[in-house]
């Protein structure tokens, strides 16, 4: 079973959030994401400063295996992205929870997380796709 850490928000194409103290989300791909892909060798982040919307696409993650779209959890401000995964993009597949994070963005409207899925719910989502 793959690592799905209890006090992260999920969606069910493989993203997570992070709520910090600040009010802003940290956002990444889970670990049965960068599992299924396989060696992370390119990735594209949204721009700072940009708008993202919540369940719209993002960004995209390129491994020897495929391309895959990354999804926004949440809709918001882009205040920050990972700049470190342009030369060390192999870090989403190290550590896919912490230094491999992609995106950070300041909510719209913070009520969107209750929408979101906890990791129980989003375990089940992994199950039927291991089936």
């Amino acid at each position: 079973m793959s690592q799905i850490p209890q006090e992260l928000k999920y969606i069910a194409t493989h993203q997570w959030i992070r709520l910090d103290e600040d009010g802003v989300g940290t956002v990444g791909i889970t670990h049965f994401a960068q599992e299924s892909l396989g060696d992370v060798v390119f990735v594209e982040l949204p721009e700072v400063g940009g708008q993202v919307r919540g369940g719209e696409e993002a960004g995209v993650v390129e491994s020897v295996k495929s391309a895959s779209d990354v999804f926004s959890p949440v809709t918001g401000e882009v205040v920050a992205v990972n700049e470190d995964l342009e030369d060390d993009p192999e870090r989403v597949n190290e550590d896919p929870y912490g230094d491999g994070w992609m995106f950070r963005v300041r909510l719209s409207d913070p009520s969107e997380l209750d929408t979101l899925l906890d990791a129980e719910a989003y375990r089940g989502v992994v199950e039927a796709e291991e089936d």
